[in-house]
C-alpha cells in the first residue's frame, strides 16, 4: 500500500532520517515511537508528500507518491497532522465536509458521511457548534472526523496518517479516538499513527517502529519492541515490562 525504500530526509545540511524501510499493510495499526526530535514528524511529512525526500522513495500502490494527482491521491491517504491551522469560525460540519472535497457524491451522501464521521470520532454532538468555539481535544476529534470522511467508510487500499492523535485528549477520548482509528483498519485500511504513549501503544497497535535519532532503533510486534533495555537506551527510562492482565499486550510501568 504505503512503503518506503532507504529513505531520508534532509532539513538544510542536517540528515534527519536516514534509511528508512517501512511498508503499511492493510488491516494494520503501525505506530511509530521516539523520542521528542527522532524524527516521527519528518517521517509522516515525507510519507504524505509534505517534504521532500533526498534519497530513496515513498511509493503509493507501488507508484511513486509524487505521480498521483493530487485529487486521486485524496482518495487514497489522508493525514492529520499535529497541529492545524484552520483560524475561520465555520461549523463542525463544515470542517468535516472539508474531507469531501476530493469527490463529488452530493450533498445529501456527503451529509450523511459527515454525520458517521463525527459519531466515529465521538463528536456528534458538536454538530451546529463554530469551530473557534472549541476546545483543543474537540478541535482535534473534529479533525479526526474529517480526515475519516475524506476516506469514508474506509477499506483496501486506503491510507491513513496521524501525527499525535491524542495529544489533547482526556483518557476516555484517547481510548474513544484510538477505537475508532482501530475500526478504520478493520475494515481493510492501513494506519499509520505517531504515539507518545507507550500502553496506548501496545494495546492499539498491530506493530511499532521505534526511532532513534534519525534512524529504525528497533520495528515488529509490541512485543518485540517495548522491551525494558531498548525504552532504557532510548527514552532513558527504567521501566519494568509486564503482560497486562486481560488483553496479555505489553503493560509498561515507570520504576
Amino acid at each position: 500500500m504505503l512503503q518506503t525504500r532507504q529513505l531520508a530526509v534532509q532539513r538544510g545540511a542536517c540528515t534527519v532520517l536516514s534509511n528508512v524501510n517501512l511498508e503499511l499493510q492493510a488491516g494494520q495499526v503501525t505506530g511509530v515511537l521516539g523520542a521528542n526530535g527522532a524524527g516521527k514528524s519528518t517521517l509522516l511529512s515525507a510519507l504524505c508528500g509534505e517534504l521532500p525526500v533526498a534519497a530513496g522513495e515513498v511509493l503509493l500502490h507501488g507508484r511513486p507518491l509524487a505521480d498521483w494527482p493530487d485529487l486521486e491521491r485524496a482518495q487514497y491517504l489522508a493525514v492529520l497532522p499535529q497541529h492545524s491551522t484552520l483560524n475561520f469560525g465555520f461549523h463542525v460540519e463544515e470542517v468535516v465536509g472539508m474531507g469531501r472535497l476530493p469527490y463529488s457524491t452530493g450533498r445529501q451522501v456527503d451529509a450523511q458521511i459527515v454525520q458517521a464521521a463525527l459519531i466515529a470520532a465521538d463528536s456528534e454532538h458538536l454538530l451546529g457548534r463554530s469551530y473557534l468555539q472549541l476546545s483543543g481535544g474537540e478541535r482535534q476529534r473534529v479533525h479526526l472526523a474529517r480526515v475519516l470522511a475524506q476516506l469514508w467508510p474506509g477499506g483496501a487500499g486506503q491510507v491513513l496518517l496521524l501525527d499525535e492523535p491524542t495529544s489533547m485528549l482526556d483518557p476516555l477520548h484517547q481510548h474513544s479516538i484510538l477505537q475508532a482509528v482501530r475500526a478504520f483498519a478493520d475494515q481493510g485500511g492501513a494506519v499509520l499513527v505517531i504515539v507518545h504513549d507507550l500502553n496506548l501503544a501496545a494495546r492499539y497497535c498491530d506493530d511499532l517502529m521505534l526511532l532513534n535519532k534519525g534512524l529504525v532503533f528497533s520495528s515488529g510486534s509490541p512485543e518485540q519492541v517495548l522491551r525494558s533495555e531498548v525504552l532504557q537506551q532510548v527514552f532513558g527510562l527504567e521501566v519494568l515490562v509486564q503482560k497486562h492482565p486481560e488483553r496479555n499486550h505489553p503493560l509498561i510501568i515507570a520504576r
